[in-house]
């Protein structure tokens, strides 16, 4: 294993003032490759604003955020581009699709960004969207798809680049009972074929047993810890 994320006393506040909200409060936080960690906790919590930081999206006001041995706030941002594009796979609760394209491009769009050859990308792209039971669907329209159809789509995409670390905001939300295991089974699949690390923000409790590790968020700091037994 190698330690994916390092995180030490992490704060970040929005606004100014009397309206300022303290959203992390000095968060510390380790994660290693291999691992599939969940953030649970109350909406408002931090959870989400803890993993835009950890994957360069915000910029803590303090506090240190390593990357694989690298701090990403330090970098210039092409550098810092490059080195999300390389490292980090993203699965928000926006699903970011391009409703002209359909499931297989969509799905294929980092890898041509990387400058993958055309057919490969799409190739590659077909075999990820069948992992995630979407063999069906590979020429359809985002439009036309279901909510959750779309949701494995945003899945499919993050994970196509082989990623070391793959950050997820409720990527289940959409999905029903049987469709959510399928996709955390190939989560951690990913996670120990690939030495990936996983960071999931979720809700759903029906996915919390696919967890190595669960931490507690509350106001800002991390509250709890559960190790669970696979």
């Amino acid at each position: 294993m190698t330690l994916a994320v390092q995180c030490q006393d992490i704060k970040k506040t929005y606004g100014k003032g009397g309206g300022a909200v303290q959203a992390l409060r000095g968060v510390d936080l380790e994660v290693n490759t291999g691992e599939l960690l969940m953030l649970v906790g109350p909406s408002g919590s931090g959870k989400t604003t803890l993993l835009s930081v950890i994957s360069g999206i915000l910029n803590q006001d303090s506090g240190k955020s390593l990357i694989f041995g690298e701090n990403l706030n330090a970098m210039p941002n092409d550098k810092k581009t490059f080195f999300r594009g390389k490292n980090i796979g993203f699965v928000f609760q926006a699903f970011n699709l391009v409703p002209m394209l359909t499931a297989t491009e969509n799905a294929a769009i980092p890898l041509i960004l990387r400058g993958e050859p055309l057919e490969e990308a799409l190739n590659h792209a077909q075999e990820q969207l069948i992992r995630v039971r979407l063999g069906h669907r590979l020429n359809a329209l985002p439009p036309n798809m279901s909510l959750g159809e779309q949701q494995r789509i945003a899945i499919a995409r993050g994970c196509i680049h082989s990623p070391r670390l793959i950050v997820c905001d409720e990527p289940t939300s959409a999905l029903d009972h049987e469709t959510g295991h399928k996709v955390l089974e190939i989560f951690k699949e990913i996670a120990l074929s690939q030495e990936c690390a996983l960071i999931i923000v979720t809700h759903d409790a029906r996915i919390f047993e696919f967890a190595d590790r669960i931490l507690k968020m509350d106001d800002g700091r991390i509250v709890g810890e559960q190790n669970n037994n696979h």
